[in-house]
């Protein structure tokens, strides 16, 4: 991505419709527990997807509401739990606890249920470090899941009210890494070949409600790390992180995670700060000195700490310009597709046979300048890359959801 979040919102919105409004962020609402009590919303279904031993399981999701609210249109954010992608539970306390605190003070959250486990080999037992990498994969997989659930909910049902342009994620250590995947992997070939992303559906996954985008507002990183600081590109969420540094588990900087060949070597916070920093995106680092792993889950102190982090990184972003509400239900109406996607020299377009009279289509870069222009009469055409440099591009057809290029 070649500029800020706000930049491609503007793009994206300006291009699919009148912006949304921002969050009215008055009355303390955001940061005081102005709500007593919350409605929990057990055993929600958001999806469904293939485990590792290839049954299909059903994805649920706990969602917490604040008890007598009355504004229509509010912020969620999603959480996965910890537990090595093998234990843990959408009901683990921690993740009921700062679902709870955040709900009181405005927000909808989500505590979800992911796929877990992967092979565990040798004696005594290893890890299997391909398998923990493919697990990891399918956790950002629901997750990205979850996002889209409720923007296909906000324009739907409306059960939740929620403002779908203001949808932020996060997770406890191996739910922390499941939340980096969201807000920055974004491409199969940024994945190891070992994990034969192809196989697993690609990083986007199809785990549900296809057809809506998976971007966050913001990604919320609890003692989690990530394959590589270069997942995070310049227009990619704001970060926020809280990190033990003495962390033995996921480390604060570099290390290696999974006792298997080929080694899983991951970066944490320590390292993807600098880099979100140096592409000028808005990140926090909230750094526990000596702490260890997860502790703000069994430590009232560093709970606070985290609930308040979390907090005050998230307000100011709710009286910006949200996320891009990307794509449109298929029910919406017919749909342009690219493939493949991310592309190096060329991307085949499907157009519906209903746009072949809408007239020009602009590609635009991130910056909004037309790189390209072209008419949408046959069925099949094809965008070669040319001169285009590496990045991310908007084709712009008149009167509808823009579609999104990627050249490598």
């Amino acid at each position: 991505m070649k500029t800020t979040l706000l930049l491609l919102a503007l793009l994206l919105l300006a291009a699919a419709g009148p912006a949304a409004a921002q969050i009215d962020t008055t009355r303390a609402r955001y940061y005081q527990p102005v709500f007593a009590n919350v409605d929990v919303t057990s055993g929600v279904a958001y999806g469904s997807a293939t485990t590792y031993t290839g049954s299909t399981q059903s994805l649920l999701m706990d969602i917490y509401q604040p008890q007598g609210d009355t504004v229509k249109r509010r912020p969620v954010i999603i959480f996965a739990h910890q537990g090595g992608f093998y234990i843990g539970s959408k009901t683990d306390a921690y993740m009921v606890a700062v679902c709870t605190r955040l709900a009181r003070l405005g927000y909808v959250t989500a505590s979800i249920e992911y796929r877990l486990g992967f092979p565990l080999t040798g004696f005594p037992v290893l890890t299997d470090t391909v398998g923990l990498a493919q697990a990891a994969i399918r956790g950002g997989q629901d997750l990205k899941a979850a996002v889209r659930f409720f923007r296909r909910d906000a324009a739907t049902a409306k059960t939740y009210r929620v403002n779908p342009a203001y949808i932020a994620v996060g997770g406890s250590s191996a739910g922390a890494f499941a939340a980096l995947e969201v807000g920055y992997l974004d491409k199969d070939s940024e994945v190891p070949a070992y994990v034969n992303i192809a196989s697993l559906g690609g990083v986007e996954g199809q785990s549900g409600s296809p057809g809506y985008s998976s971007l966050p507002l913001a990604v919320l990183n609890l003692s989690g790390a990530t394959q590589s600081p270069s997942y995070i590109e310049a227009g990619n969420a704001p970060l926020c992180s809280v990190h033990g540094t003495a962390d033995m588990t996921v480390p604060y900087f570099q290390g290696k995670i999974g006792a298997g060949l080929p080694p899983k070597y991951v970066y944490g916070s320590g390292r993807l700060h600098p880099r979100a920093a140096a592409l000028g995106i808005t990140n926090t680092l909230r750094t526990l000195k000596g702490a260890g792993h997860i502790p703000f889950e069994n430590n009232a102190a560093y709970a606070d700490t985290a609930f308040w982090t979390i907090r005050d990184f998230l307000r100011p972003l709710l009286r910006q310009t949200g996320t891009v509400l990307a794509a449109r239900a298929a029910t919406a109406g017919p749909l342009a597709q690219a493939y493949p996607n991310p592309a190096r020299d060329a991307v085949q377009l499907v157009i519906p046979a209903a746009w072949h009279q809408l007239g020009e289509a602009q590609l635009l870069d991130m910056t909004g300048r037309v790189v390209r222009r072209l008419y949408p009469r046959p069925a099949d055409l094809r965008l070669a890359r040319g001169a285009l440099t590496a990045g991310v591009y908007m084709l712009r057809f008149p009167g509808q959801a823009p579609l999104r290029i990627v050249f490598e």
